[in-house]
Formats: C-alpha cells, structure tokens, sequence
C-alpha cells in the first residue's frame, strides 16, 4: 500500500477526475437533487458526531437538500472509511472520520478494506483540539520537567484512549526521550480513563480538553503541556511540549478531523463542498461548539487538508509503527 501520493502524481488524478467527469459534467449543476448521506465513522455523542451533525446542518442550508448522517462505528473509523470507499463517487455519500482511519491505521490492522491514499478525496479537514497531558495532584509536580523526574522514581501509569492513538505514541516519545519506563494504559475511550485519573489509580493521562476539564476545575489534576506548536487558548498557560525542549516531529502533529468522499467525485463538487466547510465554520452556532470542545481552528478547504495530509501522515505512520504493536 503506497504512504504517500506525490503532489505530481495528486495533480495527475485530479486532472484526470476532471476528465473523466467533464462529458457529464451537466448533471454536476443539478447537485444536489436527493439527500446526503454523511457516514460518521464514530458513535453517537462526543466531538466527531457532534461535527458531523452541526457542519451537516450548515451544508444541508446551503445545498437546500437534507444531510442525514449516519453512524457507522468500529476499527477505528474502518468500517465507515470501507462503507464509503464502495459508495457511487456522485457527492451523494461522504465520509467523516479522524486522523486514525487515515494513518495510524494503516499500522493497527492487517488489512485495511480501503487504500487510505487512493480510494478518497479529500475536501475538508479541522482540528481536533490541543490535547493535554495531565498530571495527577498526588504527584506534586507542576511541569515537564518534573515529571520526568518524578516518572524515574516512580512507577508511572499513563492513560490513553486506545492502543496507537495519540496519547500512547507520546507515552512512547517521553520513554525514548527520557529513557522511562512508564507504563500505557489504555481504555476504550476517555470516560473511564478520566475515572481512573480521578480515583488515582493512573499518575498522568492525556486526551481532549473537552473531557479533561473536569479533573482540572476539581482539583485532581494539572495540565503541563499541550500537543502542537501553539498554546491552547483554554490553557493559556500551559506550555506545548515544544515550549518545553521537545523537537520530535510527533509533538507538533495536529490531530483532525476530516470530510471526504469516494475517489472519483466530480471536481465540481468537490469544490463547493470545501467552500462550504470553510463558510459553516465562521459561523457563531459552530465557533460556540469548537470553543465548548477547546477547539481553536475550524474547518480548513481541500487545498490546506491535502498538504497537512502530505506532510503530517509519514510522521503519524513511522510513530505507529515504532509502537511495535500487533496488527489486528
């Protein structure tokens, strides 16, 4: 399965989309004339669902048709990724999932039913939030730094929120930077590890802001850093990683969230669901449900969302794949 499509080789297929499209492009004006079938790769609730629901409503609005989505849970975004792979390329069926389902993946599990590089187009992605890494109050510790100390003379348990995900590939970082032990500890999901955090059966956890802020306002934990390059404006005092003497490549990921469809989508509509994300995204009634989730970006067009793609899935794939865990 090929990492990485090169920016020649992209511009080739969407010019041969283009095309192929172009004899038939008359019915491209008529989109949409039926609902849309949005596919959340995740369960109801929680911040991707959300998304989906409220930029839905925004694109629904605007293309005068309903936007219906549909949750289509499991593997890690697999099973809706593979749904919408099979799906007709006509714009009446799209994708919207997490970083995972187009990068670690690739890593988690055997075989993939879809080819994350060939079988998608991209429109539009938007940031999942500056995670942080939060460190529980029996520690006494106050920064990075400390941490670090404390962990070496400490068994240190760490929650994440899954095998692969974000949390256990820093988890890994800080070990191999620091030379640690600390352990990962993963949970299906953040509800029951944020439990755990709070009941001091784990020493530090990390995941969104969304969930963490509970054990910060009550006093269990203290955030010291955050993932990315810039502060999260919820935590403006809390350093990055970066901030902090990390230069890994891994501590400025920027995790997403992205809108796509099959391959073959005319190029026409392409563009004008990219353009609508972008508008849904200034909105008030979508920039009030980024800040309740501590989300600073909305949604980004297809031309932005292709070169974080570029650039940010051999570092999520090598950092994976170092976790030297056993694909499913």
């Amino acid at each position: 399965m090929a990492l990485k499509i090169t920016r020649r080789g992209f511009i080739g297929t969407g010019a041969a989309t283009i095309a192929f499209f172009r004899p038939d492009s008359g019915w491209t004006q008529t989109w949409p004339s039926r609902p849309i079938k949005i596919v959340c790769a995740y369960p109801a609730g929680g911040l991707v669902d959300s998304c989906a629901r409220i930029y839905g409503e925004y694109l629904s609005q605007k293309l005068g048709q309903p936007v219906i989505v549909e949750n289509k849970a499991g593997a890690s975004g697999s099973i809706g990724a593979a749904a919408v792979k099979q799906a007709p390329p006509d714009g009446y069926t799209l994708l919207f999932a997490t970083t995972a389902a187009l990068a670690q993946n690739r890593v988690l599990f055997k075989s993939l039913p879809y080819d994350p590089d060939r079988d998608f187009v991209l429109i539009s992605s938007m940031s999942a939030g500056h995670l942080p890494f939060v460190v529980g109050k029996a520690t006494n510790v106050t920064n990075l730094k400390e941490f670090v100390e404390y962990a070496r003379n400490n068994q240190t348990n760490v929650g994440t929120w899954g095998p692969g995900s974000y949390a256990h590939i820093v988890v890994a970082e800080l070990n191999k930077r620091y030379e640690l032990q600390m352990k990962a500890v993963h949970y299906r999901g953040e509800s029951p590890m944020w439990q755990d955090f709070a009941a001091g059966v784990l020493q530090a956890a990390m995941g969104s802001y969304a969930n963490a802020i509970n054990a910060l306002e009550f006093g269990a934990g203290k955030a010291i850093a955050v993932q990315t390059t810039v502060r999260n404006r919820k935590l403006p005092d809390v350093p990055t990683f970066i901030e902090q003497g990390l230069d890994s490549k891994v501590f400025a990921l920027a995790g997403y969230l992205f809108f796509a469809g099959p391959i073959d989508m005319p190029r026409e509509i392409v563009e004008r669901l990219s353009g609508l994300m972008v508008e849904a995204g200034k909105t008030e009634r979508i920039q009030k449900l980024l800040d309740k989730y501590g989300i600073d970006e909305s949604a980004v067009g297809h031309v932005a969302f292709r070169k974080l793609y570029d650039d940010e899935t051999p570092i999520w794939v090598d950092a994976a794949r170092a976790l030297g865990l056993a694909p499913e």
